[in-house]
């Protein structure tokens, strides 16, 4: 079992910056991928960042030279710096975690609400 809690998220003007983690715990793998995926309110979940074990990292288009993922692998951490963030970037944003060969974990989401 592997438990992951997310933070950072609130309530920030458009163009401002947030920065989430997530730390995981149990029965964690430096194997595992960490990213982070997001809802929006009567939208389906949508990936925005992965960071694989060796560190390569992907992000949605949509968020493309805003938003940066990046890990630390020795405090079990992801992280996702937003950075000019827009009204439509308004979620609750959850962290993930993916092991070859097994189910997903998901964290318990942490709201993110854009607005002026």
């Amino acid at each position: 079992q592997v438990q992951l809690v997310e933070s950072g998220g609130g309530l920030v003007q458009p163009g401002g910056s947030l920065r989430l983690s997530c730390t995981a715990s149990g029965r964690v793998s430096s194997s595992a991928s960490m990213g982070w995926f997001r809802q929006a309110p009567g939208k389906q979940r949508e990936w925005v960042a992965t960071v694989a074990s060796g560190g390569n990292t992907g992000v949605t288009n949509s968020v493309k030279g805003r938003f940066t993922i990046s890990r630390d692998n020795a405090k079990n951490m992801v992280y996702l710096q937003m950075n000019s963030l827009k009204p439509e970037d308004t979620a609750v944003y959850y962290c993930n975690y993916l092991e070859p060969g097994t189910p997903a974990y998901w964290g318990q989401g942490t709201q993110v609400t854009v607005s002026s």
